[in-house]
C-alpha cells in the first residue's frame, strides 16, 4: 500500500505512467494505468494527487541488479559482484548517492540470493513483500563482510564491520527496540570514505519498534483497517494500519516513520506489527486452505449422506458423502479458502469427515449391531 503520492503525468498513447520515489530517494515507474485518451489529454502536463492501493508493481530488486526474473542464482551473484565493485564505499569515498546505491543493491541481493525470500518476493511483489518483511527479516543471515571478502574486499580494516542484523524484541503488545539501519556499523568504520576521524556527526535514525497484533480469519479473508493505541515516550498515540488480505502468521507489517524518535534530529524509526492469527471455533488454517470438521454417524458412513457446509464468509453448500466413507476423509470445495496474498486467488476449503462411534447402545441398537456383526459387517 502506498500513501497519497504526487506524480507527473504524460500522454503516452492512452497510458498514464506514474512516477514514484523509492526508499532511497530514487525514482521508479509503476505499471502503466490505461485510461481513455480524452481523459489523458485533460491530465497532460499536470501535477495531480491520487490515493489508492497498488500491489502490481514492477519487480524492483531485479531491476536494481539488472537481471531478469528468470535469471539463475549464478547470474544474480555475478550481477551483484559487478555492482558491488562499482559502488563499494572504498571506491566512492563518501559520495552519499553512491552510498545509497550500495545499500540498495545489497538489499536486493540479500533477498534474491535467499531461495525462501526470493520465492516470497516473486509471489507477492515489491510492495506487499515490504509489508511482510522488515529490514531485520531481509538481512537475517546475510553477512555482507563475508560476501565482499569473496569479491576481493577486506583485510585493510575498512570492510571489517559486523553487518549481521540486530535483533528486534517485543511481543504481546510490548514494544521492542531495533538497531536502526543494518548498514550503520559498516559505514561508521571507514567503509564510507570517512576514516581517520574525518566524519562529521550525522543525525541518527530513531529506533524501530515492534508490537504484536492479533487478527481474525475473517480479517485475513477480507483485509481490514485497524486503529491501534501505542504508548511512546509516556504518551498514547493512535495509529491506523491496514491488514492486507492473506496475511500469514508471524509476518510483520511495516509502518514507516511510526517508530521511536531520533535523539539528535534524525528521522524516526519504523513500527513493525507482528501478526498473530487468532484461533477460530469452526475453521483451522493450513497455508492458504481452510479445514472444517464434520461428524457423521456409523450408518451415514456406510450408506452415504448429504451435509450442509457453511464457508467462512457465510455461503452454504450441500456436499455429498459417498457410501463407505472412512474417518479422516476430506472433501474439497474449490476457491473458498484464504487469499494467496492481497491480489492472489483463494485456496480451498476442505471438509474433514469424522465418524462418530456411539459410547452407549440401547438393547434395540445392540440387537441390530449384533445382526450386522453376524452378517460379516
Amino acid at each position: 500500500m502506498l500513501n497519497p503520492a504526487k506524480f507527473a503525468c504524460g500522454n503516452f498513447r492512452h497510458r498514464i505512467v506514474p512516477l514514484f520515489i523509492n526508499r532511497y530517494g530514487q525514482s521508479w515507474l509503476t505499471r502503466p494505468l490505461t485510461i481513455p485518451i480524452v481523459e489523458a489529454d485533460k491530465l497532460k502536463n499536470h501535477l495531480i494527487t491520487i490515493k489508492y492501493n497498488i500491489y502490481l508493481v514492477d519487480m524492483e530488486y531485479y531491476k536494481t541488479l539488472g537481471v531478469e526474473k528468470t535469471a539463475p542464482a549464478a547470474d544474480i551473484k555475478k550481477a551483484y559482484r559487478k555492482l558491488a565493485l562499482k559502488y563499494h564505499p572504498d571506491k566512492t569515498k563518501g559520495d552519499k548517492q553512491m552510498e545509497d546505491k550500495f545499500k540498495e543493491i545489497s538489499e536486493a541481493y540479500a533477498v534474491l540470493s535467499d531461495p525462501e525470500k526470493k520465492q516470497q518476493y516473486d509471489t507477492y511483489g515489491s510492495a506487499d513483500f515490504r509489508q511482510r518483511y522488515s529490514q531485520e527479516d531481509i538481512f537475517r543471515g546475510f553477512d555482507l563482510n563475508d560476501i565482499l571478502k569473496q569479491f576481493g574486499f577486506g583485510g585493510n580494516g575498512r570492510s571489517s564491520a559486523n553487518f549481521r542484523s540486530s535483533g528486534m524484541g517485543g511481543a504481546g503488545g510490548q514494544a521492542g527496540m531495533g538497531g536502526g539501519s543494518p548498514f550503520g556499523s559498516f559505514f561508521s568504520q571507514g567503509g564510507g570514505g570517512c576514516g581517520g576521524g574525518g566524519c562529521h556527526s550525522v543525525p541518527e535514525r530513531g529506533q524501530d519498534m515492534t508490537y504484536q497484533i492479533t487478527v481474525t480469519l475473517e480479517e485475513v479473508l477480507n483485509g481490514a483497517e485497524r486503529t491501534i493505541s501505542l504508548r511512546k515516550n509516556g504518551t498514547a498515540q493512535n495509529v491506523s494500519v491496514k491488514i492486507p488480505k492473506g496475511i500469514e502468521e508471524g509476518k510483520k507489517l511495516r509502518l514507516q516513520g511510526k517508530g521511536g524518535a531520533s535523539r539528535n534530529g534524525g528521522p524516526p524509526g519504523d513500527l513493525y506489527l507482528k501478526v498473530d492469527v487468532a484461533s477460530d471455533e469452526k475453521f483451522s488454517r493450513k497455508g492458504d486452505d481452510l479445514i472444517i470438521q464434520k461428524l457423521i454417524s456409523f450408518s451415514e458412513a456406510c450408506l452415504g449422506v448429504k451435509l450442509e457446509v457453511e464457508t467462512l464468509e457465510g455461503k452454504k453448500f450441500m456436499v455429498k458423502v459417498a457410501p463407505g466413507t472412512v474417518g479422516e476423509s476430506k472433501l474439497r470445495i474449490r476457491g473458498y479458502g484464504l487469499p494467496v496474498g492481497p491480489m492472489g486467488e483463494r485456496g480451498d476449503l476442505y471438509v474433514k469427515i469424522g465418524v462418530k462411534v456411539p459410547q452407549k447402545l440401547n438393547e434395540e441398537q445392540k440387537e441390530v449391531i449384533g445382526k450386522l456383526q453376524a452378517s460379516g459387517l
